[in-house]
């Protein structure tokens, strides 16, 4: 099985303490902080405010939340070629608050998931192909790539990277799920 790669992501996480109208600050996350230790569910889009990723990809994953969570997995991250406060925003309409929006602002993951398409034609640049993977600890166990993967695309496919797809992934290996060898809570 494949390892993730290493990363930094550049969050910005609420803090309170700080008051006014931005209580925000930066908070950097590696690829151990996301998939160390942990049963994680990821799906790349891309772009934050797009219609099929706006419509039915997060708002999908969003829905079935407690479902993964029922199967073993720790976290439902959303992964997307954007900044933290694109991100935050986007959430925030979407009235997101159960799946971790992560921004890869720079696009350090996605190149080195080897997912980085150039979107030009859309107005868009560089940005992911859409996928979606489950990784325990650290280690990817199933992808879901959809097809058609070129920089340029004329079309955005959306079949298999679904929450639904990869909910019923999870359902088949569920024994898997408790008995994975070399893993524990």
């Amino acid at each position: 099985m494949t390892q993730v790669p290493q990363a930094l992501f550049h969050t910005r996480i609420r803090n309170e303490a700080l008051g006014g109208p931005n209580p925000f600050e930066w908070k950097e996350l590696t690829s151990d902080d996301i998939f160390k230790g942990a049963r994680v569910v990821l799906f790349a889009l891309p772009g934050a405010f797009t219609p099929t990723c706006s419509t039915s990809h997060l708002p999908r994953y969003e829905e079935l939340y407690e479902e993964f969570k029922s199967l073993g997995v720790d976290k439902v991250v959303c992964l997307s070629v954007n900044d933290a406060f694109v991100m935050f925003q986007w959430g925030k309409s979407q009235n997101a608050d159960k799946v971790l929006l992560l921004p890869d602002g720079n696009a350090e993951f996605t190149r080195k998931m080897g997912m980085l398409v150039d979107k030009s034609n859309l107005g868009f640049g560089m940005r992911s192909w859409r996928y979606s993977m489950y990784v325990v600890d650290g280690k990817i166990q199933k992808m879901f790539v959809e097809d058609g993967f070129a920089d340029n695309a004329p079309s955005d496919p959306f079949g298999v990277s679904d929450a639904d797809t990869m909910l019923a992934y999870l359902k088949t290996q569920q024994v898997g799920l408790e008995q994975t060898v070399g893993f524990s809570r």
